[in-house]
């Protein structure tokens, strides 16, 4: 009689163990999950740097042809052309080191195996002169008078493309930490208006990508690519994950 008495009394102090050990179990779990959750609060912005630059390099290849079916009068015929491009691009200050012969081709018609048939002409002979300067306005003057050297005779080669120069800009990496500075400093102010509206504060930086700097025409003209332009825009985009704080 007095064991079952005990039993009777054991019972309810079981289940109030039972029971407060499912609470504090429920509120660990609960807990762990809410510092988990707030482990992997980050906020992931990006951040924009521009400069507007322009082009220190101006690289020009002229390409001129002349053909006949006597190589001797074709070849002369190429170094009188040589002479009016060399004394085009003299006028406008590009001459000395600034231009160099890249390539002199000579093409027989009548010795290619496939071809069949008359030819108009036997021998064609293309010369490339490269010009290669730091002074981009006298290209720039040259290319608005391209006009004589047709005036002159020269007859360019059209084959391969318009002859028009590439301008190029050559000092990226005296821009790269200012613009990388600049876009972190902007993301973290993305993320402070991210944080404010949420009710965080921005925490340490969990993880960053540099992006990819960008070379782009300053004028988005359609069809129009950056070497096509002096002036230009040097555009990187940065990633960084803030942690967010309560």
């Amino acid at each position: 009689m007095m064991r079952r008495k005990a039993e009777l009394w054991l019972w309810p102090v079981c289940a109030l163990s039972l029971a407060l050990g499912i609470a504090v179990g429920g509120w660990a779990i609960g807990r762990g999950f809410v510092e988990a959750r707030s482990g992997d609060r980050v906020v992931s912005v990006k951040g924009l740097a521009e400069r507007d630059v322009r082009s220190d390099l101006a690289v020009w290849p002229l390409r001129f042809v002349a053909a006949g079916d006597v190589l001797a009068e074709v070849r002369a015929e190429i170094e009188r052309a040589e002479g009016a491009v060399r004394r085009f691009l003299a006028d406008h200050a590009l001459d000395g080191e600034a231009v160099r012969t890249a390539s002199v081709e000579v093409t027989d018609m009548q010795a290619r195996t496939w071809q069949s048939g008359p030819v108009a002409s036997r021998f064609i002979v293309t010369m490339t002169l490269m010009v290669r300067t730091g002074d981009v306005d006298a290209v720039v003057g040259a290319e608005a008078e391209m006009g004589a050297l047709l005036q002159a005779g020269v007859v360019l080669d059209s084959e391969r493309g318009p002859q028009r120069p590439a301008y190029l800009f050559t000092r990226l990496v005296d821009l790269k930490e200012e613009m990388l500075a600049l876009a972190t400093t902007r993301a973290r102010e993305a993320a402070v208006q991210f944080a404010r509206a949420s009710g965080s504060t921005v925490g340490p930086i969990k993880r960053a990508q540099q992006g990819v700097f960008q070379i782009l025409p300053r004028d988005p003209v359609p069809g129009a690519a950056a070497e096509d332009q002096v002036a230009k825009t040097v555009r990187v985009v940065s990633t960084v994950d803030y942690v967010l704080l309560d």
